[in-house]
């Protein structure tokens, strides 16, 4: 919590003097001991929930409400910086609201919610229902990363809320104010008086209101990332992989810089190896470790640049291209990008080369899409890549990545990963009991014996469901009460 001077008697202001300090504050969620604002002491005025408006036709420094009293005017003392914009908005707009909080040692009313209330015949906050909820949701994540409000007082929340109108669009940039990106509130504006022109055609208007409700349903976060825990980060990727103690080191070695820099590493993670040891299970893994969301991006099926970059608005199915498409699904600006196949990304067909669209989003200088036509920050995006072959992958590419190579199994690990992994899942999906499939030692060897020239766990996935469909077909068929599997029923059954 700041700490403030709760005894410095404010001074007292001229009509367009500011009564209120800001203050800078990272809390995740608002609670009673991170409130949003400090208003001043009002003597029998102030209960734990109270009605009113915020006034001051200058700079919205007030808050007027009824007491038993009689009608109080209390001056806001102190305003978390990210809320300015919204309480101003409240004011010049009349909005009716209840205020929840707590009357601290200092008398001072201490203010950690705000809800819309419908009374006296008040305007309504906004075209969207909910939107002031989304709206404080929003100014939160702009600082820190966001976890959900406290769901108490049977509020709702704005979670799921989309900006889709003109007005909530509207109403959201103003309120937002300077916790949007410079560039993109200023793009905002632009796309905004576009989208309510009537000197342009009836297309544009459609394609400027498209790209804003994209934009805006994006949480736009700062580059600021909590440390690791290294304890945790393995324990996440033991429960992903099993062996290559190597791997794992190389990787929370590389992360691990997040703890003194606060900022995601200068390369994100290159994972090459052979198809099936799980390259993709790491890559999940690493996102839980950041606790950022994720999106795939298979350049296999890539072969235009058009697609990365979306098609410019001057076409009437214009439209985002699959990364700007990646950051709506997120719906935030810090996330793993992981891209798939990456020693396929150089096969360009005539347009140009896919490869050559990635390196401008691996450089965390910005990227900028045909459609959007803004330039999206990148610092949050944490890139992790997985091949097959390095050798196809060109030089640009890998200077961009710290390379890890993930080895095959050995036949001992395989025999781990089949026994205490593969089967057992399998098992537990399907309903049965782990006594009810049994595999001897020998037909162990067997199933690695059968495997031993491919690469991965994949096909030890596949024999596993073999097994246990086998297993559960003779008891329901037969009526057995357990199935056993030695060397020659594997053999028989597998080869």
């Amino acid at each position: 919590m700041p700490v403030f001077d709760f005894n410095k008697e404010p001074e007292k202001p001229e009509q367009n003097v500011c009564t209120y300090q800001t203050f800078h504050s990272h809390p995740h969620e608002i609670s009673k001991d991170e409130p949003i604002l400090y208003l001043d002491a009002v003597e029998g005025g102030w209960k734990h929930h109270t009605d009113g408006l915020f006034t001051n036709p200058v700079k919205r420094t007030a808050f007027e409400f009824e007491a038993e009293s009689g009608k109080h005017s209390a001056d806001i003392l102190f305003i978390d910086e990210r809320f300015v914009s919204l309480l101003k908005w409240l004011g010049e707009n009349h909005i009716n609201v209840r205020l929840s909080g707590t009357v601290n040692s200092d008398g001072c009313y201490a203010v950690y919610k705000i809800r819309e209330i419908a009374s006296g015949g008040g305007v309504k906050l906004s075209a969207e229902d909910g939107f002031l909820q989304f709206m404080i949701d929003r100014l939160l994540a702009s600082d820190t990363p966001a976890e959900e409000l406290p769901d108490e007082d049977e509020e709702e929340t704005g979670d799921s809320m989309k900006l889709t109108s003109i007005q909530s669009i509207t109403d959201f940039i103003t309120c937002a104010g300077r916790t949007l990106p410079d560039n993109i509130r200023l793009w905002a504006r632009r796309n905004l008086a576009v989208a309510r022109s009537h000197e342009v055609s009836a297309e544009e208007r459609r394609h400027a209101q498209r790209a804003l409700s994209i934009m805006m349903n994006i949480r736009w976060k700062s580059n600021y990332f909590e440390a690791i825990d290294p304890d945790e980060a393995r324990k996440i990727l033991d429960e992903e992989l099993y062996g290559m103690e190597t791997v794992k080191q190389r990787i929370i070695e590389t992360i691990i810089q997040i703890n003194r820099t606060h900022t995601l590493p200068a390369y994100g993670l290159l994972l090459i190896g052979p198809a099936g040891t799980g390259k993709s299970q790491i890559a999940y893994a690493v996102a839980r470790i950041l606790k950022l969301p994720w999106t795939t991006l298979d350049m296999s099926s890539i072969n235009d640049p058009e697609q990365l970059t979306g098609s410019s608005r001057i076409y009437a199915n214009a439209k985002p291209g699959i990364i700007m498409d990646a950051f709506s699904m997120a719906g935030e600006s810090n996330l793993v990008f992981i891209i798939n196949e990456l020693d396929k990304a150089a096969s360009g067909k005539g347009n140009g080369n896919p490869a050559d669209v990635l390196l401008t989003l691996l450089d965390n200088l910005g990227f900028t899409d045909n459609y959007i036509e803004c330039m999206i920050p990148t610092v949050g995006v944490y890139p992790i890549a997985t091949a097959n072959e390095k050798d196809k992958i060109s030089a640009p590419l890998m200077s961009r990545f710290a390379v890890i190579e993930i080895p095959d199994y050995t036949p001992e690990e395989k025999k781990v990963i089949f026994s205490r992994y593969a089967l057992p899942k399998v098992l537990k999906r399907i309903g049965m009991k782990e006594g009810e499939c049994i595999l001897t030692e020998d037909g162990l060897d067997e199933v690695v014996e059968l495997h031993r020239n491919t690469s991965g766990i994949r096909d030890l996935e596949q024999a596993a469901e073999h097994l246990a469909a086998n297993a559960l077909y003779q008891i329901e068929v037969d009526h057995l009460s357990e199935v056993v599997f030695d060397a020659d029923m594997v053999r028989k059954l597998l080869s």
